[in-house]
């Protein structure tokens, strides 16, 4: 990975290709996200290894019922007799074509580019996604030409739901609109037009379906992984010189229309200047880490329609996810309060406490514009904390007193009362809830009917949220009103002796996972308990504090974040893969996940007085997953997961909101002046 310095913006991200294998190649990826949740994304040759890969991926609802609209393109150079096709395809047992190797590197800037030494010219192929509509261009720089040759370029069709994959049984059809303006469209009217436009090329209208692309990713996921791809005809040029050719694409709703001719390279390369340049407007200009991962967290806060307003929103990650009411109050303090975007950060606490319901926040909205789901026992505690965390870095009190203020009582309230799914407080002043059918916790993995982590009862990180919204409450009250203060006092002091009494487990020196309905106590040594130590304020005294952070430290901490479960476990699954129930049953049974790096750090740093050697210790600790970001799977994100065994490979969503979030939150602290 080579990087080249720039005082305004990221450095500029570069995979030297030749020095990797073609499979090394397909396991690094890119995406570009707009602010409709739109994205596009590949690998860095080209090649499509996911049905969620495409050039063009656009929303019909922002952020939901997404559209993978432009797949790909055949591009091939014509010298003499000499054809070369610059496009790499992978169907089943084979690569073709091979463009990847005239490729000589893979650039992330703004937009991504793809540099090549076709001998007969130099070429660097762009994708530019623009920042706040569903279009895309491809822009075709040749450079140093020294014959005249043809280039042909071959749009591949999908549009359908982008879960989904195409076949041909699909009714395509298209129409010519000019010479440069083509239609394309299904049978199935709900997913909208495609429409292209490329001047300066000659298109003739040549119809033909690709059988069989292969998903490697999909494969090795246990999922269906061949698709068929649907092409109107072919866009041509003679180059004769130094030029430059743009493929425009753009998806309409079902009703819509695009007005491409609108549309300007240098006007679009401009916006997404500016948007880079707000996204990093506190950021340092030699800080090149916190410049990366800033650009990152730009990626994932993205805009929800909600009864016809539109409002910010966090994407909790790419390619498949939507806005998950935990993700976002976990990630919204990296994303949103370490890089200066308060505004952006009140906008997703209003949207949500505006959807509090029988004292929960929405742990998702829905896909297809049905109700919201409220099946977690967490989110709402997480926006609390989130909402206190707003408060603490605005001073606000006046905005927050209005707005947020209610919906915290009421949530709390709710939680001493009772709620949905047996969600109560118990005599103990602990937060109890759920059942062995249901997954309420962020261990929430369930397959075919089974939780294959099931923490009902009272789960240790619920009741450290917990203890922490009450002491919240107290310190907010305590020179406001002394009734109130008092109160939460009282019952944050209750639930911090009962804490100690019901999750301390001396005869192995760390927590209680999570104890049952019928007091029986789950010891297994998972991640969770960290949160009594790294929250701000902790239920626990400092030698337990210490003795919580060791026990994490040497059994669950790895090179890229906290495995779920120790590898002394019998339940221990140290490798990811397979169909969704092998993975779901792996999925927090010693996977590792990158954001539970922040907790930890923050832990680490607290036990230790923020002393200048467990800020060094932290900096080793996060260096694997900064060189990840930059060089490993999505170049310039993290990802959600790691296998459990070394090399803990990749696994997952390929750019993650909370893992980029708490990397990037961790790595303030570890820099934050005393």
């Amino acid at each position: 990975m080579e990087q080249t310095s720039n005082r305004t913006e990221p450095a500029e991200l570069t995979v030297l290709t030749p020095r990797y294998s073609a499979d090394e190649l397909l396991a690094k990826e890119w995406l570009l996200t707009n602010s409709r949740a739109g994205f596009a994304s590949g690998t860095v040759i080209g090649c499509n290894t996911r049905r969620y890969h495409g050039l063009l991926v656009g929303t019909h609802r922002p952020p939901a019922n997404r559209i993978a609209a432009l797949s790909n393109c055949l591009e091939t150079v014509t010298c003499s007799d000499n054809t070369i096709a610059l496009s790499t395809f992978e169907f089943d047992r084979t690569l073709h074509p091979r463009g990847y190797e005239y490729q000589t590197a893979f650039r992330k800037h703004l937009g991504v580019h793809f540099d090549y030494e076709l001998g007969v010219a130099n070429l660097t192929k762009s994708i530019y996604l623009l920042p706040d509509c569903d279009a895309a261009a491809v822009v075709y720089e040749f450079s140093d030409v020294c014959a005249a040759f043809e280039l042909a370029v071959r749009p591949f069709a999908a549009l359908r739901d982008f879960h989904s994959l195409q076949h041909n049984t699909a009714a395509f059809k298209s129409a010519t609109i000019d010479p440069s303006n083509v239609v394309i469209e299904t049978d199935n009217a709900q997913n909208g037009k495609l429409m292209l436009r490329c001047e300066g090329m000659d298109y003739a209208a040549e119809p033909q379906w690709w059988y069989r692309f292969l998903y490697r990713t999909e494969r090795f996921r246990g999922q269906d992984c061949y698709e068929d791809l649907w092409s109107p005809g072919i866009y041509t040029a003679r180059i004769n010189g130094p030029t430059r050719m743009i493929l425009w694409a753009a998806l309409t709703d079902p009703v819509g229309d695009a007005e491409l001719e609108a549309l300007d390279i240098d006007v679009a390369i401009d916006a997404l200047r500016l948007r880079e340049k707000e996204l990093l407007a506190v950021c340092e200009p030699h800080d090149t880490v916190r410049r990366h991962l800033f650009s990152a967290a730009g990626q994932f806060v993205t805009e929800r329609v909600i009864r016809n307003e539109t409002t910010p929103t966090v994407i909790a990650g790419y390619p498949w996810f939507l806005d998950w009411g935990r993700d976002t109050f976990i990630a919204l303090e990296g994303l949103c309060l370490c890089t200066g975007r308060t505004e952006t950060a009140w906008g997703v606490l209003k949207t949500f406490a505006g959807a509090v319901s029988e004292g929960m926040i929405p742990n998702r909205f829905d896909d297809y514009g049905n109700d919201p789901h409220y099946n977690s026992i967490d989110a709402s505690l997480w926006f609390i904390h989130a909402a206190f965390a707003w408060l603490r870095e605005t001073g606000n009190v006046r905005r927050f007193a209005k707005t947020l203020l209610p919906a915290v009582k009421w949530i709390v309230e709710s939680y001493r009362r009772g709620t949905r799914f047996g969600i109560h407080t118990d005599s103990d002043k602990l937060v109890t809830g759920g059942d062995a059918h249901t997954q309420l916790t962020w261990m929430d993995a369930k397959f075919d009917g089974v939780c294959f982590t099931p923490r009902h009862g009272k789960a240790v990180e619920v009741n450290a949220l917990w203890y922490n919204a009450l002491c919240h409450l107290a310190r907010y009250y305590k020179n406001r009103q002394a009734e109130n203060a008092r109160f939460y006092a009282e019952v944050a002091e209750q639930a911090a002796e009962s804490f100690d009494r019901v999750f301390w487990n001396g005869h192995v020196g760390y927590l209680n996972d999570c104890v049952l309905p019928n007091g029986t106590a789950d010891a297994s040594l998972r991640p969770n308990q960290i949160f009594a130590v790294s929250l701000p304020y902790s239920p626990l005294d400092r030698p337990k504090q210490q003795k919580v952070v060791d026990a994490v430290q040497w059994e669950l901490l790895t090179s890229r974040g906290l495995r779920t479960l120790a590898p002394i476990d019998p339940r221990y699954k140290g490798r990811y893969f397979g169909h969704q129930g092998q993975r779901d049953a792996a999925y927090h049974q010693g996977t590792v996940w990158a954001w539970l790096i922040g907790p930890f750090i923050e832990a680490y740093l607290k036990v230790n007085d923020f002393s200048d050697e467990s800020k060094r210790k932290c900096r080793t600790w996060l260096a694997p997953l900064l060189r990840h970001l930059e060089e490993e799977a999505c170049i310039g994100s993290i990802s959600e997961i790691f296998e459990g065994d070394p090399p803990h490979k990749p696994r997952g969503a390929f750019a993650q909101a909370w893992s980029v979030a708490e990397v990037l939150r961790a790595w303030q602290l570890i820099h934050k002046t005393p």
